[in-house]
């Protein structure tokens, strides 16, 4: 009796910590954009310069149309902006707290959006990487043996000391 309840408590020790580790060890990457956007026919456009800090640390510097990136281990970020609007301003200072989808691996988030205060399902979206089409010179096919068989001059080489 003693040995199964070593076993039921050990097996329950290692499902909370699976449960734990799903939950805040599991790591994401939020892209974030300096793009226009458009919400329910309102133009919302780009700022000149944004500065986004992650836990005190630059994780960069966009000006209009860039992009940058951030990875973080947890369910949620918290970040700082310091937002130029024009050349010659002073920067304004922002912090957002964004929770992450569970299933979701990369989640961009359009910062304009997010400073103009619009809903999350205006700002935030789903990363999907672009599908690459394949060139011409990508499905290339090789027909050599990668230069391990030679054409040699057997006339011109010199003699291995031995009949074959």
């Amino acid at each position: 009796m003693r040995k199964w309840m070593f076993r039921l408590g050990t097996l329950l020790v290692l499902l909370a910590i699976a449960a734990c580790m799903m939950v805040i060890g599991r790591g994401h990457t939020v892209y974030f954009d300096n793009k226009k956007m458009e919400y329910e026919g309102q133009q919302i456009d780009t700022y000149r310069k944004i500065v986004v800090s992650v836990g005190g640390e630059q994780v960069a510097k966009l000006s209009a149309k860039d992009r940058g990136m951030a990875t973080f281990m947890g369910q949620s970020i918290t970040f700082d902006l310091e937002v130029t609007k024009e050349k010659g301003d002073d920067p304004i200072p922002y912090t957002f707290t964004v929770k992450v989808p569970y299933g979701q691996d990369g989640t961009v988030l359009n910062l304009p959006g997010m400073i103009a205060e619009l809903p999350e399902e205006a700002y935030a979206a789903p990363f999907v990487p672009a599908e690459v089409e394949p060139t011409a010179e990508d499905e290339e096919i090789v027909t050599e043996d990668f230069g391990l068989t030679e054409d040699v001059d057997v006339e011109a080489a010199p003699d291995a000391g031995g009949d074959f």
